[in-house]
């Protein structure tokens, strides 16, 4: 094991996660399914129900999520067998499969997976008291709960149907500092293993550029998401033809408009690589940078990107919507960046070695959904 693995607090590893599940840690309505458990995270099923919101709500101190929508009497629709659709625009929360018993030393941060990124679907984590989305208070216990709001296209999904995925940490010992890697640290990494494929800029983490020039990806350098189109079932790989609900992006001079309201699908300039005892995460844009954001954080799980010998292979895929107005974006501009974070052990098996993974060795390249033609 390297030396980054040592460290007791940090990152949990697959290895730590299936233990939360033999220990009660992790309660789970139904065996876990394969490949839920991921190097450094744990994908989180929708349950049997799905209830639809007027509106987004946290619970706050002292209220349960299960209190609340029994006391407004929201719609109430079944995901068994062949699920249901959840439409564009509206806001839907699901009990999950899993729940929790943590240990006062661990905590959780939860993120949508890749796949439901790319498909522009919002989604949350909640948990019963809650104050913050996507947070899961240090020794939590109880159930938990997926806001659901598709923005770009209706889909269907079902019980069972993975959307977001949860990454619990350990709580560092006296000394280790917290959990995100200074870029002091990064560099020193970065001289070791590298992080990127370039020059390593650091900015509270390594900075991402948006690659939209002619050459980056064979003239195309983007996505952009349709307004009206059929439904998306997240259960169906490759089973869609991009251009039914995708504009492609011709290489124009270096420049992209971006328009209020459009979802795009993007990359980084930068190839990258995470390197066994490091997790990373896509950290949310700054508004003083642009008018427009990530529209979702992500996680990188150790060895993603990793090619021959470790070298960066894989780019970000970058989810964008603008803000209030139209915005400029141009080929090598700031875009986003990562945040790195010690895993408590290096993984077992690194992302990608275990064949669940769609994205290794990535370039620009829409959800798993699409197929190529």
């Amino acid at each position: 094991m390297t030396p980054l693995g040592k460290t007791q607090g940090g990152v949990l590893s697959s290895r730590q996660i299936q233990a939360m599940v033999e220990t009660g840690a992790i309660r789970a309505a139904a065996p876990l399914a394969h490949g839920q458990i991921q190097p450094a995270s744990l994908d989180l099923r929708l349950g049997a129900k799905a209830y639809r919101v007027r509106a987004s709500f946290l619970p706050g101190n002292g209220r349960g999520v299960g209190d609340i929508l029994s006391a407004l009497a929201y719609d109430e629709m079944s995901l068994e067998g062949e699920g249901a659709i959840l439409e564009r625009g509206c806001v839907y929360v699901v009990p999950l499969m899993e729940g929790l018993a943590l240990a006062p030393a661990v905590s959780g941060a939860a993120n949508p997976k890749s796949s439901t990124g790319r498909l522009d679907i919002f989604t949350r984590l909640i948990t019963d008291r809650g104050e913050r989305f996507d947070d899961v208070e240090p020794g939590y216990s109880g159930p938990l709960y997926a806001e659901v709001s598709p923005r770009s296209f209706s889909v269907r999904v079902r019980k069972g149907s993975r959307l977001n995925q949860l990454r619990f940490r350990a709580r560092p010992q006296a000394g280790q500092g917290g959990f995100a890697l200074s870029d002091a640290a990064l560099a020193e990494i970065h001289g070791r293993t590298p992080l990127v494929d370039g020059p390593l800029n650091l900015r509270d983490g390594v900075v991402l550029r948006v690659a939209l020039g002619s050459t980056a990806f064979g003239g195309v350098i983007g996505y952009r998401a349709q307004k009206h189109t059929d439904v998306i079932d997240v259960d169906r790989i490759g089973a869609y033809r991009i251009d039914d609900y995708w504009d492609r992006l011709p290489a124009r001079d270096g420049r992209l408009i971006l328009d209020p309201g459009d979802f795009y699908i993007l990359a980084s300039r930068e190839r990258l690589a995470i390197p066994p005892g490091l997790a990373a995460e896509m950290a949310p844009m700054d508004a003083a940078i642009g008018e427009f954001r990530v529209h979702y954080a992500g996680f990188f799980d150790p060895g993603f990107g990793a090619g021959d010998r470790g070298s960066p292979a894989a780019r970000a895929v970058l989810e964008v919507r603008s803000r209030e107005v139209p915005f400029i974006l141009e080929d090598g501009q700031f875009i986003g960046r990562l945040v790195y974070e010690r895993m408590a052990e290096t993984p077992e098996a690194l992302y990608g070695e275990e064949g669940v993974s769609n994205y290794q060795g990535q370039g620009l390249k829409l959800s798993k959904h699409f197929r190529v033609e």
